[in-house]
């Protein structure tokens, strides 16, 4: 059967309309269902991860003892923070576990939903449990609240990054792609370089299609030298003025020297003939 022109025409001039300013513009269907992309299972589980972490911190407060807990509260600046470090170290020999527990269960939270302020977090455990104690606790809590943001964008994620980071994502999509086969060492480099946000990392990962052992192996490692510059400068808490002091001009040459050194294997492998 012949095809009407004018429908042709017709349907042609819509797509046209559709895909106008490169794409920038999107049908309206598209941009109505954007507005509501998580189906009602989604939603549930979202909720059941909030409601986890809620469970958790609320077991941890019941086993303390009875005080006046007014100065729990996430640290947005180095003043709250002093105050909580000076509070909890009155808890942290008497009630450690209580303390680790409730330490870990707030961060992986924090990492898990992208709520700001975990560098403060890690301040607090050089603070509170020195280095060695206070990089092992950062490294294991990032990392698991890293996995967790993880497996949560896995299940929700895609409309979200995609209306928050569409020129990211694109770019984050392609790198991936033409280092499959040194991913390992991409993403460890990406993980010692502030060349991409810690964040944007965890959300995005599961919908470019990095896997989860490279992803957690990446984090693991790549964590521990930011983790320990963090966690020593929680040391010395009280000489700390602002947070930028955290990284001058050679923690961060020595961490991208680092991530060089991460990515080197691969490209000597691409040089090499075959």
């Amino acid at each position: 059967m012949e095809q009407d022109p004018f429908e042709t025409v017709s349907s042609s001039s819509s797509s046209m309309r559709t895909h106008e300013y490169n794409g920038k513009k999107q049908v309206n269907s598209s941009s109505l269902s954007s507005k509501f992309p998580l189906t009602c299972w989604e939603i549930a589980g979202a909720s059941g991860v909030v409601l986890t972490f809620a469970i958790g911190l609320l077991g941890v407060y019941l086993t303390l003892p009875d005080s006046d807990y007014s100065f729990l509260k996430l640290p947005t600046t180095l003043e709250d923070l002093h105050i909580l470090r000076d509070n909890l170290e009155r808890y942290t020999s008497d009630y450690t576990i209580q303390v680790l527990v409730g330490y870990c269960t707030v961060y992986i939270f924090m990492q898990t939903f992208m709520i700001p302020g975990t560098v403060f977090m890690s301040l607090l455990a050089g603070s509170l449990f020195g280095v060695l104690r206070g990089v092992t606790l950062v490294v294991f809590a990032a990392t698991a609240g890293a996995s967790s943001c993880y497996f949560l964008s896995k299940l929700i994620g895609r409309p979200l990054i995609s209306s928050l980071w569409p020129d990211k994502l694109v770019f984050f999509q392609d790198q991936v792609a033409k280092r499959r086969e040194g991913l390992l060492n991409y993403m460890l480099f990406l993980r010692l370089t502030p060349t991409l946000p810690n964040m944007f990392i965890n959300v995005a990962s599961p919908i470019v299609n990095v896997p989860y052992h490279t992803f957690l192996l990446a984090t693991c490692i790549g964590l521990i030298p930011a983790a320990y510059v963090t966690v020593k400068a929680g040391i010395t808490l009280g000489e700390l003025e602002s947070i930028g002091d955290l990284y001058d001009i050679t923690s961060i040459g020595t961490l991208f020297l680092i991530g060089l050194a991460s990515v080197t294997p691969t490209l000597i492998s691409k040089k090499m003939p075959s």
